[in-house]
């Protein structure tokens, strides 16, 4: 999965593709890098991000997924939490929901879900994007998210969503200290035990930054073991920024675990 951040204050890549040609010019590289799908968000949720209206979300995806999806049938995910801009970015041609909130920011976000029949990535967090960084605690990590999981599962299928159209991310970087982690890269087996594919999204996050001590541009190695970790521990899906980089430590990886 690539990343394509049209935003102006996202922590790694805010400003870049915020003109659409641009957008446009980098999903149709990371495609032809080997992306199999393209997330689009209009709003950061780094920590401490300030939301932006539904209105400005809408005029910054809309078009380019209209655009990407005219001259390309690469999978589209729409980021978001907010069910209005879900729904047009699904008619724009968007095939996947990804809410940070695992359907809870916005209570109609799963009856668009379930109405249109399409994927949802659940994640987890703890916290808003605003907040969720100041002093997040856990008495038992992992037990925790599993928890959550099995409750956003039930939740999903008391509203007619089914199993197949389930993807969960524990949500690296959202709302967990930085040797959660590094727990989390350990134990996603935990997560990916509960029956359905794992997203996991390390890219260039702090908890690299802060271990090796490495500005933004400068974390593609961490990345890459953190991709390996997860690859290896059952991840399906990895959400990155370097697809050319991480497509090659993707094959070497699902060889080591004896998928290719």
């Amino acid at each position: 999965m690539g990343i394509l951040n049209v935003t102006t204050d996202s922590f790694s890549d805010g400003g870049q593709f915020i003109q659409k040609d641009n957008a446009i010019d980098h999903a149709l590289e990371m495609e032809k890098s080997g992306a199999d799908i393209i997330d689009i968000g209009g709003e950061s949720t780094r920590p401490g991000a300030e939301p932006v209206t539904m209105e400005e979300e809408l005029d910054r995806v809309i078009p380019i997924i209209e655009d990407l999806r005219y001259i390309s049938d690469v999978c589209i995910s729409i980021d978001t939490y907010k069910a209005s801009v879900a729904e047009k970015a699904l008619a724009a041609g968007a095939d996947i929901v990804n809410d940070i909130s695992g359907l809870q920011f916005d209570k109609k976000m799963v009856k668009i879900i379930k109405e249109k029949n399409v994927p949802v990535i659940i994640m987890h967090i703890k916290g808003t994007p605003r907040n969720m960084q100041q002093d997040p605690h856990y008495e038992n990590l992992m037990e925790e998210i599993v928890a959550y999981f099995q409750d956003r599962v039930e939740f999903c299928h008391e509203h007619g969503i089914k199993n197949e159209k389930i993807i969960l991310d524990p949500g690296i970087g959202f709302g967990k200290r930085l040797q959660d982690n590094f727990e989390l890269l350990r134990e996603l087996k935990q997560i990916s035990d509960l029956g359905f594919p794992v997203l996991s999204g390390p890219s260039r996050k702090s908890f690299i930054g802060l271990t090796l001590d490495l500005q933004v541009d400068e974390r593609v190695e961490g990345t890459a073991a953190a991709v390996t970790a997860s690859i290896l521990n059952g991840t399906k899906i990895v959400r990155v920024h370097d697809v050319k980089e991480m497509k090659r430590v993707a094959t070497i990886a699902d060889n080591i675990r004896g998928l290719a």
